[in-house]
């Protein structure tokens, strides 16, 4: 009697319990490749920013997830951090956990859930194609840079133009290869997916 009922309950919450399950093992295994993303860094002498993958991985996810669950995705990676868990880049500035946050690059960390979101959401609205993801992670891209160069400025009192050469220039040919990388990737996902349903 007991198995039956077990069997029975076990049948009416599956259906409900399915899509929880999978949003939570999404954002769990997003955060961690943007964590393994972020370990991949090289510091820069010239700026208290590193060159790291994570943005690679941000733009990656805000192509292939939905824009609540690329937010959400983001959003437990910045958690993860703050909580002291060993997912941002290194850095020999700013120690790890909250503090990071508020470090140099802080501008940046933040701006990933709203960066992932608008690249989801302009790729919802946007051909499949690699050209449409192209221009979805560089707009995304932007918004990052913008909001670190913002941050950084505010942190440092440094003028606009001197914020540009250690903000922002020296990313943009590493940004423009993790862009063609990702909108590569993401596009021959869909173009996998739609082949194989």
């Amino acid at each position: 009697m007991s198995k039956e009922l077990s069997i029975r309950l076990a049948a009416t919450a599956s259906p409900a319990a399915i899509p929880w399950l999978r949003a939570t093992s999404m954002v769990l295994a997003g955060s961690a490749l943007v964590a393994v993303c972020a370990r991949v860094s090289v510091p820069l002498y010239f700026t208290p920013v590193p060159l790291s993958l994570a943005t690679f991985a941000v733009l990656l996810l805000g192509l292939l997830l939905p824009p609540r669950l690329a937010a959400a995705t983001l959003g437990a990676y910045l958690a993860e951090g703050a909580l002291g868990l060993p997912v941002f880049a290194l850095s020999p500035l700013t120690p790890g956990g909250l503090a990071h946050l508020f470090g140099p690059t802080g501008g940046y960390l933040l701006a990933y859930p709203l960066a992932a979101a608008t690249i989801s959401f302009l790729r919802q609205r946007t051909g499949r194609g690699f050209s449409a993801a192209l221009i979805c992670a560089a707009t995304g891209n932007l918004a990052i840079l913008v909001c670190g160069a913002i941050w950084l400025s505010v942190l440092t009192t440094t003028a606009a133009w001197s914020i540009l050469t250690v903000a922002v220039l020296p990313f943009l040919p590493g940004d423009g290869l993790k862009i063609a990388a990702a909108a590569g990737l993401a596009a021959g996902f869909e173009r996998l997916r739609r082949h194989n349903p």
